[in-house]
């Protein structure tokens, strides 16, 4: 540790049967500087409605303290705050660093496909013939990290894109619409019912200097019919209630690419989109299914 740095404590918990605005509210009283929720299993969340806290069906909770007078003592009188056991409540000691360039550390350039790469800024891609999306962890969803999110720009390496509109249907990051346009899309429409993540994907799309071809969507409404591809990485039930408006959005020889969808959710989507599209699983990694489709 470095001399005179400030020391914190990490306590972690999986929440279970507890109320996660009941037990934050218990952490922030005993002093927490801040709380997380995190997912305890392999599950994604994405596209909560606006106002609302869409947690993982195993989700831990972890709150960070000054270390400076936690004792056993204090530990006892927050469990008995969340009522738990104190045996429940995992502590570990933290330095002072530099947090964002530590997260930073663990995100690297990553290749999709033969020429596709999602770089962070603070690397770079030697490779003359790369097409490189420069993107940073931040606070909105879609880096390249996950299993969906990487087939996708899989799949759009070599997707015939030149000239075409785009539609990114729930955008996170902005990660597929950045791509689309760096591999020679027209324009990309890109909507998410998130503000952050709108704001994060202009952000990104300046960066990348696509921003004047992308417009940012407030609206599902906004966006206009007759797009060549739709892309969409968000939630297997969320697809599913889409189906008739993602029809409406696209023309006949249209294309849609459906992602966030566990392995045993396909028959229902694919069963979904049936009536409107000449559907097929294009690609499966670990456990999650991503589905192409041509528009009738």
């Amino acid at each position: 540790m470095i001399p005179g740095a400030k020391s914190y404590l990490e306590l972690s918990f999986e929440l279970g049967e507890l109320d996660p605005a009941t037990a934050e509210a218990a952490c922030i009283e005993a002093g927490a500087l801040c709380v997380s929720f995190s997912a305890a299993s392999d599950e994604p969340v994405l596209e909560p409605a606006p106002g609302e806290l869409r947690l993982w069906r195993q989700t831990r909770l972890q709150a960070l303290y000054d270390a400076q007078g936690a004792d056993p003592a204090w530990l006892a009188r927050l469990a008995a705050a969340l009522g738990i056991e104190a045996s429940r409540l995992a502590a570990r000691a933290l330095a002072d660093r530099v947090w964002e360039r530590e997260w930073l550390r663990d995100f690297h350039a990553m290749r999709f496909g033969r020429r596709l790469w999602i770089c962070p800024r603070h690397e770079s891609v030697a490779d003359p013939d790369a097409i490189v999306v420069r993107l940073d962890p931040g606070l909105a969803f879609g880096t390249g990290t996950h299993a969906s999110t990487a087939m996708c720009l899989q799949w759009l390496d070599r997707a015939p894109l030149t000239g075409r509109d785009v539609v990114d249907y729930g955008c996170g990051a902005g990660a597929l619409a950045i791509a689309a346009l760096k591999l020679g899309a027209r324009r990309a429409f890109a909507f998410d019912i998130d503000p952050q993540a709108r704001l994060a994907t202009g952000q990104n799309a300046t960066a990348n200097g696509v921003a004047d071809r992308l417009q940012l969507c407030e609206r599902a409404g906004d966006i206009p019919p007759g797009c060549h591809l739709l892309l969409a990485n968000i939630l297997a039930e969320v697809l599913i209630s889409l189906n008739q408006a993602f029809a409406t959005l696209l023309p006949p020889g249209g294309q849609a690419l459906l992602a966030g969808i566990l392995a045993e959710q396909e028959p229902a989507v694919a069963s979904a989109f049936l009536k409107w599209f000449d559907i097929r699983a294009v690609a499966e990694r670990d456990g999650w299914v991503t589905l192409a489709g041509t528009r009738y």
